[in-house]
């Protein structure tokens, strides 16, 4: 088992959880993730790397509950532990392979919407301990809903927070800031990597290719076994079909297929439907909807 040594509510329904996985923080990088398992019969769920440790050989994850399986992780508490916690499963960020000179070169603009704020971190932290700052912009619906403002904030060169009802920082969407930054404010950029749900993604590439500014995505589609076998995570990227947990997750997010990908992921929205029922109505559910066994 692999024990949860720390448990923390960042907002409603979402969740952070240290958990003491040796093998996956003595090797994991920025960018990469990790499919866990809550018990034996539990459903394989992809989460991407928040943060790690390597001398404590923890590794930290950060999930929203959207379904039954996310529902069960936050059940669980401090000194219980996951059956499985596989890792670490897909690519690095392409800036860990860069020379860190020409890096340190670069103006790079992190955007990161709702929990893409999780996978975002990671980078912008370990550009800070090279010497490198980011620009990042943290978006969320409204400011409850906000998460890792402090943490961003101690490793990000400048850090702006928007929120979709104004209710806190800057008004409005993601893209709206990035437009006020280059078009307003005179700020230049040389890169821009996206990290959140993926129709704000696909906004933010349409703005960014009409700047003229290189972008890239981490793509979270449903993936079963992580290996590349399964074909759940297939995307088209520049008219060729990749693997988001094999290829990916990060891509060229001005050669991405959003679409496709996003009607993709409509097709097991009934069946996580069907798993959170019987999960809340436990024994009172009595299958009538003629899915269940």
């Amino acid at each position: 088992m692999y024990r949860i040594v720390k448990k923390q509510e960042l907002t409603a329904n979402i969740y952070l959880m240290e958990v003491e996985a040796k093998r996956v923080a003595k090797s994991c990088e920025p960018g990469q993730f990790v499919i866990v398992r809550t018990d034996e019969e539990g459903e394989r769920i992809p989460l991407t790397i928040c943060d790690y440790d390597r001398q404590a050989g923890t590794v930290t994850i950060v999930f929203q509950t959207v379904g039954a399986a996310t529902k069960k992780m936050a059940g669980l508490n401090e000194g219980d532990g996951f059956q499985d916690f596989v890792g670490p499963l897909g690519c690095a960020s392409e800036l860990v392979k860069e020379d860190l000179e020409t890096l340190k070169k670069k103006r790079i603009l992190f955007v990161a919407g709702g929990v893409g704020a999780a996978p975002v971190y990671p980078q912008v932290k370990w550009l800070h301990e090279r010497g490198v700052d980011a620009d990042v912009i943290v978006g969320s619906k409204t400011k409850s809903l906000l998460i890792l403002e402090k943490e961003m904030e101690a490793v990000a060169g400048n850090l702006y927070v928007t929120t979709d009802d104004g209710s806190y920082g800057r008004s409005g969407m993601v893209t709206q800031t990035i437009k006020d930054l280059v078009e307003e404010e005179g700020k230049q950029y040389d890169l821009c990597i996206a990290i959140g749900p993926m129709i704000m993604m696909k906004f933010v590439c349409l703005l960014t290719k009409e700047l003229n500014l290189p972008t890239v995505v981490s793509l979270n589609p449903i993936m079963v076994d992580g290996t590349g076998m399964c074909g759940a995570c297939r995307v088209t990227v520049g008219g060729k079909v990749k693997f988001a947990c094999v290829d990916g997750p990060e891509f060229d997010g001005h050669e991405v297929n959003f679409d496709e990908a996003m009607r993709r992921q409509q097709i097991y929205k009934t069946a996580e439907g069907r798993a959170m029922l019987a999960l809340e109505e436990g024994d009172t559910h009595h299958g009538g909807c003629g899915n269940c066994n």
